[in-house]
């Protein structure tokens, strides 16, 4: 459980049966910002398919920084404060953007450093789509 940028709880359990990125990321990561918008691409084509993506924020400067730069970009995925604890429970990260693409059942099918164009990175997600 995570807290959204507004303080809402956000927990795993609510993304069962769907395929889910959770990207981290910071909004002074330069590749970090440049994949925002593909990640808005691709909730607009697959959300009502069941496609779930988490905007994991590993900003210090907190939830304000944060909401300022998700409604400057019409960010329209929920957006989640990390915390060490969400990165120890996936191995810990070693630069930003990670993230991580996680199948229907639960596993994680795929785990990417750095950004990856927004067309490639569709293929994995549709394949996990079907």
């Amino acid at each position: 459980t995570l807290k959204d940028l507004n303080g809402a709880p956000v927990k795993s359990d609510q993304f069962k049966g769907k395929v889910v990125v959770i990207d981290f990321w910071a909004t002074w990561c330069p590749p970090c910002r440049a994949e925002i918008p593909g990640y808005v691409e691709l909730m607009k084509k697959y959300g009502k398919d069941g496609l779930v993506i988490i905007g994991v924020s590993m900003d210090e400067a907190g939830p304000g920084v944060v909401k300022t730069f998700s409604d400057k970009f019409a960010v329209n995925y929920p957006m989640v404060m990390g915390d060490e604890k969400m990165l120890a429970a996936f191995g810990g990260i070693e630069a930003l953007p990670t993230t991580f693409l996680i199948d229907r059942n639960g596993q994680i099918r795929d785990r990417k450093v750095g950004a990856e164009a927004t067309a490639s990175y569709e293929k994995k997600i549709a394949a996990l789509m079907k």
